[in-house]
């Protein structure tokens, strides 16, 4: 997805501007009908104007308003599927995008300010004969029962003052709004007041709440939605069309009523706006995401980079690398055959799959469990499980990188002991079997437990660990004999991320969700761009992913055969408790974990080439269907070192 896709699927949140006035478009409709009228309404507002500012003494600690030359409304964040699909959109107290004036209806800012302040572009600040109808009317209930405020006033009690109402905070009101007049346009004030203003149901902001309401944006809103949503300000749950469709439709009508009268639409607009048909959408400020185990993962993501108060309230767009339609697919794949595996009879309660494209090590698809609705536990990034001998790669590539091995080294797969402490550490074959001198290809075909122990002895299991450290395994690991045969917790991002190394070629970049991230005035300010480095030694990379074709087309792993070049290997501790496929093209590498959270054995008969390699072979045929077919490069085409 480009940036410009981004940028026309968002609001932009970017110093105030002025876009064109509506005062023109109000005073052409007669709303200061005579020149008398005007002069003393201006009159009366310098005489209070006048009041106020000699009052102003009373407040010195009152906020200074020049600080909204710098404010940033907190802002709702969007993350989208690397296509530009919404996956998810996350807030903290207040979901809101900011959009410029003129991205707002015209017929909406008409039908505020005819609702909330039709004197609006003639006064000042404060409107001293609506104070004074207040006045009056609270004097005669003995207790505050109308406000009086203007828009600008309004906006500064939301910014800056409490709710309470006194005479105190009404008079501080008047003050700051007098101050604000002075330092910002017409034009700015009620942009931030539409921005501002709560429109219902966690909506605040005119973007946001036209979305939900009527699943457009508020630029596209006519004169019908418009006067609905004006009337939501005074009681927005109240006169909400998700509450009482019925409430709502009598507010509206008093909007258009005060439009008509001020003469601002005809009888006829007016009357057609009525019977107009409301198309209301769906509250959309508490959506689940359509693909919450990828969601969450990013927001981590993003959180360890920028922050979590930035990410709730920053109003990041966020492109992530998932291909939504992979990650269905992979969400699918894993529903069918965990249901098929239990209809087996195996006792495997989870499963978690990783998808990574080896160019650019972006994830495409992420599976953290059966169902998220029942555990929103990630095993696919949280979950430290051992791999078996889905580690055992690790260890051949070191031999064939120490140049003194190739894949045709004989190596004996003969009993052996080790001292191990106060015991004796003596490895045995999954079958109990021993098959005398044989090639390094063949052990790891068959996926040898004896000659993996001795290689990993050969080179050094340090040197192992150097190895996975540089593919970006971070998981503590010990360096332990049994190391070779996967005696060490491990995460399927980890395996699908090393792996993705080898079908690069050595090429390695670190794996992750995101391709980039613009704050919400469209600046980019995460770029992911792939920037792989060459980690591993190419001839030795190459000989390893030929060996593990040969675990595919003749090995352990027959059963993830997809009718193109495959290198692949399949993990299964003796215990039964984890078993694994992990696999490779150029273009994809997946791996697949299966077991149960509690660690319980899953039984005879639980392998990574019986239970997880059919999995594996089911996504990537479907992942691949519109891949071309690539071969991988021969060792021949590199140096050996």
């Amino acid at each position: 997805m480009s940036s410009n896709t981004i940028r026309q699927s968002r609001s932009r949140a970017r110093p105030l501007r002025r876009p064109t006035s509506l005062l023109k478009y109000i005073q052409d409709v007669g709303q200061v009908t005579a020149a008398t009228l005007l002069g003393t309404t201006m009159l009366a507002s310098s005489v209070a104007a006048g009041g106020l500012v000699g009052l102003a003494i009373s407040f010195r600690n009152l906020p200074d308003v020049r600080v909204l030359r710098n404010y940033v409304p907190s802002e709702t964040s969007y993350i989208y599927d690397v296509k530009g699909t919404l996956l998810y959109s996350l807030h903290d107290e207040a979901n809101r995008e900011v959009v410029d004036l003129s991205e707002i209806s015209p017929h909406l800012s008409r039908a505020v300010l005819a609702t909330e302040d039709s004197y609006f572009y003639s006064h000042n600040g404060i409107n001293p004969s609506s104070v004074g109808r207040a006045l009056l009317a609270n004097v005669q209930a003995g207790s505050t029962v109308e406000g009086g405020s203007t828009i600008t006033m309004q906006l500064v009690k939301n910014l800056f003052l409490t709710p309470e109402r006194t005479v105190s905070r009404k008079v501080a009101e008047a003050v700051l709004a007098l101050r604000l007049e002075q330092i910002f346009s017409k034009d700015e004030i009620l942009e931030m007041y539409l921005n501002q203003v709560y429109w219902g149901h966690n909506n605040y902001g005119v973007e946001t709440a036209a979305q939900s309401y009527f699943n457009k944006s508020a630029r596209d809103l006519n004169l019908a939605e418009a006067t609905m949503m004006a009337g939501l300000i005074q009681a927005p749950e109240d006169y909400s069309p998700f509450v009482n469709y019925g409430a709502t439709k009598a507010r509206q009508a008093v909007v258009i009523n005060r439009l008509e009268q001020l003469g601002w639409i005809t009888p006829e607009e007016a009357a057609a706006t009525k019977t107009a048909p409301l198309l209301i959408g769906e509250i959309k400020s508490f959506s689940t995401s359509i693909a919450p185990y990828v969601t969450e993962a990013t927001v981590l993501e993003l959180q360890a980079k920028f922050g979590r108060e930035a990410v709730l309230k920053g109003g990041m767009r966020v492109q992530t690398t998932v291909d939504l339609e992979m990650q269905r697919m992979a969400e699918e794949t894993v529903r069918r055959h965990h249901a098929a595996l239990v209809r087996r009879g195996a006792r495997a309660d989870q499963m978690a799959l990783v998808a990574i494209d080896p160019r650019t090590h972006f994830v495409k698809a992420m599976v953290g469990g059966v169902d998220y609705s029942a555990s929103q536990f990630n095993r696919a990034v949280q979950a430290h499980r051992q791999p078996g001998s889905a580690f055992k790669p690790f260890v051949y590539y070191t031999a064939f990188a120490s140049g003194r091995y190739t894949p045709d080294s004989m190596v004996a797969d003969t009993p052996v002991s080790y001292p191990d402490g106060y015991k004796t550490y003596s490895p045995k074959n999954y079958d109990g079997s021993f098959m005398g001198n044989i090639p390094i290809r063949k052990a790891l075909e068959l996926s040898r437990n004896v000659p993996a122990i001795k290689i990993g002895q050969a080179v050094g299991i340090n040197q192992v660990i150097e190895v996975a450290r540089t593919l970006g395994i971070e998981s503590p690991m010990q360096s332990v004999i049994s190391l070779p045969l996967g005696a060490v917790d491990l995460t399927p991002m980890e395996m699908a991320g090393a792996y993705a190394t080898f079908a690069s070629n050595g090429w390695h970049s670190d794996p992750t969700f995101i391709v980039q991230v613009m704050d919400s005035s469209g600046n980019v300010i995460l770029d992911n761009s792939p920037r792989p480095q060459l980690v591993l030694d190419p001839w030795a990379t190459a000989a390893l992913t030929d060996v593990l074709q040969g675990v595919v087309a003749r090995g352990t792993g027959t059963a993830a055969q997809i009718g193109r070049p495959v290198a692949g290997k399949t993990g299964t501790t003796d215990s039964q408790r984890d078993v694994w496929f992990v696999g490779y093209v150029p273009q994809l590498s997946t791996a697949i974990w299966v077991g149960n959270d509690d660690y319980s054995p899953m039984g005879s008969g639980a392998t990574g080439g019986g239970y997880v390699a059919p999995v594996w072979k089911d996504f990537m045929q479907q992942a691949l269907a519109n891949e071309p077919v690539e071969n991988f490069r021969p060792p021949s085409d590199f140096v050996r070192p």
